[in-house]
């Protein structure tokens, strides 16, 4: 259901509609991380509203996702380049390249003080060590196209198979374990972790899903099945929210299965990556070139 209550929402613009703002991260320097896909560049933001733009040196490279790491640095996938990047709170960036072809997406710190990513067109994870080091895990599926990847509550990485409607578990010695969705066509995309559970997008029907660390799996449909849900965040308080691309709309799922969402500020402003912010409101990547604030 949409509510009549609806959270308060502060938009900042942070680049022209070209630009295409996408992932979106928390920062050690309390300041929000903002990949620019298709201008090639990383956005920081204040929560008070002060933007710099650094250009990664192409718009071609394609910044995708972008988190926290564990030296301090922000990381993030250059999806058409076939590289992992790295870009300093000050703004020096560095590059590392993967397999040609690879398409690396999702990005996530691991508990073992690596960066772990997916890698779309080869089935694989990956894992870099902050010196760079790579190694690349196999998959046991073909043309599952691995996206989104998060740390669980249970040290393990967790990622979504959209192609293959499937969560997967990594451990850190790189046993996979796939948990198939019961929904055919679920597209799973984004996964965040909660305290004992991981939540996760299903973009092509329309829902949400949570699976326990387990495997047992429980989905939340939307009202509108075309609302192409695409990324997600759980708060300190087990709600999760998550982005509705297809609406230009964000929503909530409780911890106990309530369903909520609420129009943004912009009409279609594609709503796409979405994090808990240093000062607890939640944050939104819109590709149409903005930032928005949302205050519970």
């Amino acid at each position: 259901m949409q509510r009549p209550g609806r959270p308060s929402v502060q938009e900042f613009p942070v680049a022209d509609g070209g630009a295409g703002p996408y992932g979106i991260t928390a920062g050690a320097d309390g300041a929000l991380w903002i990949t620019l896909v298709h201008s090639g560049e990383i956005a920081r933001l204040t929560p008070g509203g002060e933007l710099t733009t650094y250009p990664l040196g192409s718009p071609a490279g394609g910044p995708m996702v972008i988190t926290a790491g564990p030296d301090g640095a922000l990381w993030f996938t250059l999806n058409r380049a076939d590289a992992i990047g790295r870009i300093t709170v000050h703004g020096e960036v560095g590059t590392f390249p993967l397999a040609s072809g690879c398409g690396p997406y999702g990005i996530a710190a691991g508990p073992d003080g690596a960066l772990w990513f997916t890698e779309m067109h080869t089935d694989r994870i990956g894992r870099i060590t902050v010196d760079g080091e790579v190694t690349r895990f196999p998959l046991p599926v073909e043309k599952a196209f691995p996206s989104a990847i998060t740390a669980g509550p249970d040290g393990a990485l967790w990622f979504t198979l959209n192609q293959a409607d499937a969560i997967g578990r990594i451990g850190l010695d790189g046993e996979v374990v796939l948990h198939g969705l019961p929904t055919a066509g679920a597209a799973p995309v984004g996964i965040a972790a909660g305290a004992d559970a991981l939540w996760f997008t299903e973009i092509g029907a329309g829902r949400i899903g949570r699976i326990s660390t387990d495997g047992e799996v429980r989905e939340f449909p939307l009202p509108d099945p075309a609302a192409r849900p695409h990324a997600v965040a759980v708060t300190p308080a087990g709600d999760c929210w998550f982005t509705a691309w297809g609406t230009g709309r964000i929503g909530r799922v409780t911890a106990a299965g309530e369903t909520a969402e609420y129009d943004l500020p912009t009409p279609s402003s594609e709503p796409h990556g979405i994090a808990v912010g240093p000062d607890g409101a939640l944050w939104t990547a819109l590709e149409t070139g903005g930032v928005a604030r949302v205050v519970p």
